[in-house]
């Protein structure tokens, strides 16, 4: 039985670097490409460095992308765009990633699964009252459709409105993003409470 190693050429780089550029990499949708990718990962790393990119890659997870290099003087173009997040979503992946967190701790399941309805309720309380919930209910649901869209929720087949929580939302959401958050979530709530 061949190894990955053993099947995998540098010439297979182009190939590997193009697919990363075009998103997540994941080890069970894509094991071609996974088992290359592990073979010829320093060549990649090397790669992708001189464009001023960071090759993330989660073997564990079974997952690998694209980051831009800090940069702070701002000298860099940014090969992989920055997504401006509403404060709905960012909220919404908080909290799925403080989920994810506790799942970890509490389960010995590989997986997380929610429905709409659990993802819902966990979003209502920090929702202000309101007497429109169907409006509410409604952004809720467009704000869901843009985390899937987004790669942090997957939609399962043949089951209506249930979704896994993706793995490399912990790459994303880490722990200096989730503080500043906290921080931004305070002022938020300050606001509700003192507008009433």
């Amino acid at each position: 039985m061949n190894t990955a190693s053993e099947t995998s050429s540098p010439e297979e780089l182009p190939g590997i670097v193009t697919k990363l550029f075009k998103g997540v990499v994941y080890a069970e949708t894509d094991e071609k490409v996974w088992q290359s990718l592990l073979a010829l990962t320093s060549h990649v790393r090397d790669y992708v460095a001189v464009l001023g990119l960071n090759l993330i890659l989660d073997e564990s997870e079974g997952y690998a992308f694209l980051r831009s290099r800090e940069d702070p003087e701002g000298t860099l173009p940014r090969l992989i765009p920055r997504r401006q997040l509403t404060f709905d979503v960012s909220l919404l992946l908080v909290l799925l990633r403080k989920r994810l967190l506790e799942f970890d701790t509490n389960s010995s399941e590989l997986r997380l699964i929610m429905t709409e309805e659990e993802l819902k309720d966990m979003v209502a309380v920090f929702l202000p009252e309101s007497s429109n919930e169907a409006r509410i209910l409604d952004r809720l649901g467009t704000n869901i459709k843009k985390v899937v869209e987004l790669g942090f929720l997957r939609k399962l087949r043949g089951e209506t409105g249930t979704y896994e929580v993706a793995r490399i939302l912990k790459a994303y959401v880490d722990a200096q993003w989730l503080e500043e958050f906290d921080a931004r979530l305070a002022d938020y709530r300050e606001s509700l409470t003192g507008s009433k």
